[in-house]
């Protein structure tokens, strides 16, 4: 009778999982301080432009002003990071970040900030951005292996969103309590202490690149990468839409919901905060769940992102929103942890930052639109007309992509890829897990990334 495979084990002394490197774990820790800050910050920034004076078209103005320089600066941010040590972009960023909110918070603290300024402040703000997402991404990427790859990612967006869930918490009460100008200076000095983390990152076990043509040569290549893979365009243009609504959503339409009928910033952090537990749900889940049409199960759950636009549309209560809220967050959570195990498993690790810029690229691209436009989309056609047609919009682009085969067809492989910069693990036979390597967003990136 043979014995089935025993699971890995941590080596004796260490509290760490074997995938866990310490790159991985600085990355780690740093993403969870900057989002405790970043996710109240923005709290703070819409509520500083209604103290302000501003209406809902300058909402939208100040947000423009964050997410133009964002795409203006992206595919160079990219094309850097894959040139010189991504941990130093990644520094140069947050300090950049660091210093215009520092100065943000200070002109609202001193009373009567101007729109012009904040808008000043905040592209500053997006620039430190450009140029800090792509090389994120690619260090992330670059300190995993494949075969844990797809349970790393979840663990790491876990935390991430379980900082967002504590951060727009706690951010919309002390925007309610003490002000936005002091949740601002909290963010700012979030910004500090994650650059000072990511200055001891370990790029040395990350191959050196190979002298290129230039600039302009790299993003030539980074495109033939990008274009070359019709299940990386085609949803990088669904969430060009997808992301360019839940910005309007979030930064113009949910705000002006929440003061106006469910009684201030409060609720709204509450409904925020649920979208982080509802993503920290679905890190949970894809920890254990790996589809093997890992494309085609992540987008089917793009749909059910539609539902907080639709719930602010009607609108529902405090309650019905967090609901939705929490809803959109399991399902962005596993379409991002889906995502990004794809980027990791297709494509090469030398491009993944100019890969990823385009990504970023195409994903923010009408993010300054869409956001200044809201504003004058609710005068012309009423606030819940405008949210029902972004609803709409998203459920149609979400059903046109999935008419691409390779969407449909992307399938997981076992491979491998070398782990770069203090990773201690050595990779795990697929037969000792039981299941197939994975590969792999925030943010995020607000954006898919949460």
């Amino acid at each position: 009778m043979t014995r089935p495979a025993a699971a890995p084990r941590t080596p004796l002394g260490s509290r760490r999982p074997d995938w866990a490197g310490r790159n991985y774990v600085l990355l780690t820790a740093a993403t969870v301080v900057t989002n405790l800050g970043t996710h109240g910050a923005l709290i703070a920034t819409t509520w500083a432009v209604f103290e302000a004076g501003g209406d809902a078209g300058d909402v939208g103005l100040v947000a423009m002003a964050r997410f133009l320089p964002l795409v203006l600066f992206l595919l160079i941010g990219g094309a850097l990071a894959d040139r010189v040590p991504r941990h130093r972009v990644m520094v140069a960023a947050n300090t950049l970040n660091c210093v215009s909110q520092a100065a943000f918070a200070a002109l609202v603290l001193a009373g009567e900030p101007r729109i012009w300024q904040m808008m000043v402040l905040t592209a500053l703000c997006g620039t430190g951005q450009a140029f800090f997402n792509p090389a994120a991404e690619g260090m992330l990427m670059a300190s995993v292996s494949g075969e844990q790859a797809s349970r790393a990612f979840a663990v790491y967006r876990m935390a991430m969103h379980g900082a967002t869930i504590g951060g727009a918490a706690l951010g919309g009460a002390l925007v309610a309590f003490v002000g936005p100008g002091w949740v601002l200076l909290i963010d700012a000095i979030a910004f500090a202490v994650a650059g000072g983390m990511r200055a001891f990152l370990d790029v040395r076990g990350i191959p050196e690149r190979a002298p290129g043509g230039g600039l302009f040569a790299d993003l030539r290549e980074g495109w033939h990468e990008f274009v070359g893979r019709p299940w990386l365009w085609s949803i990088v243009a669904q969430f060009s839409v997808v992301v360019g609504l839940i910005g309007a959503v979030e930064s113009v339409y949910g705000p002006l919901v929440a003061r106006a009928e469910l009684g201030g910033a409060r609720p709204w952090g509450i409904a925020l905060a649920a979208y982080g537990v509802g993503t920290l749900a679905g890190a949970v889940l894809m920890t254990r769940w790996k589809p093997r049409r890992m494309l085609f199960v992540g987008t089917l759950f793009v749909f059910p992102i539609a539902l907080p636009s639709a719930a602010l549309a009607v609108p529902l209560d405090a309650v019905g929103l967090t609901a939705a809220m929490f809803v959109s967050g399991v399902a962005i959570e596993v379409f991002g942890v889906s995502w990004m195990t794809a980027m990791h498993q297709e494509i090469p690790e030398e491009k993944l930052s100019r890969v990823s810029a385009y990504d970023w690229f195409g994903s923010t691209a009408l993010l300054p639109l869409t956001t200044a436009l809201a504003g004058p989309a609710e005068s012309a056609f009423g606030r819940s007309e405008a949210l029902w047609g972004a609803a709409a919009l998203m459920v149609l682009v979400t059903a046109l992509v999935l008419l691409v085969p390779d969407v449909r067809n992307l399938t997981r492989r076992t491979h491998t890829k070398e782990i770069a910069g203090g990773a201690d693990p050595a990779p795990v036979p697929a037969a000792a897990t039981g299941t197939v390597p994975a590969s792999a967003d925030a943010e995020g990136a607000v954006r898919r990334n949460g």
